[in-house]
């Protein structure tokens, strides 16, 4: 009865160590969620690859000073469904991404949007 009660304690323990990862990185956690953030600067890399779309960009802040970002989005499939193809973007474009800053002040933003320079806009989830 012994190993039995410990054969499913360490089943179970293993079922969720594999799971909580997923978990962890679908949550898009640590995001503030409540406030969105618009930035518009310079794209410098467009990383069309699973398991999410990264936009990388050159900001200037108020001062004129140059700051990197990291713009996420969700996959390239979910991506593609909102009319965005691996060169939609491309390095000099310049853009505004709309989305959620992360919390911790760092120069992260999960996307919700992207504003071209000729005024189109491109949802990253669609349907919001």
């Amino acid at each position: 009865m012994k190993s039995k009660l410990l054969s499913i304690g360490i089943l179970t323990a293993c079922v969720l160590a594999m799971c909580s990862p997923s978990f962890a990185h679908h949550a898009w956690s640590g995001y503030d969620m409540a406030k969105l953030t618009t930035v518009k600067g310079t794209v410098t890399q467009f990383d069309w690859g699973n398991p999410h779309v990264w936009i990388y960009l050159e900001v200037k802040d108020d001062k004129g000073n140059s700051q990197k970002w990291n713009v996420g989005g969700p996959s390239p499939s979910r991506m593609a469904g909102t009319g965005w193809s691996k060169s939609t973007l491309k390095p000099g474009d310049q853009i505004t991404a709309i989305g959620h800053r992360i919390a911790d002040g760092t120069n992260f933003l999960r996307t919700e949007k992207v504003v071209l320079s000729d005024g189109h806009e491109l949802l990253c989830y669609g349907g919001r």
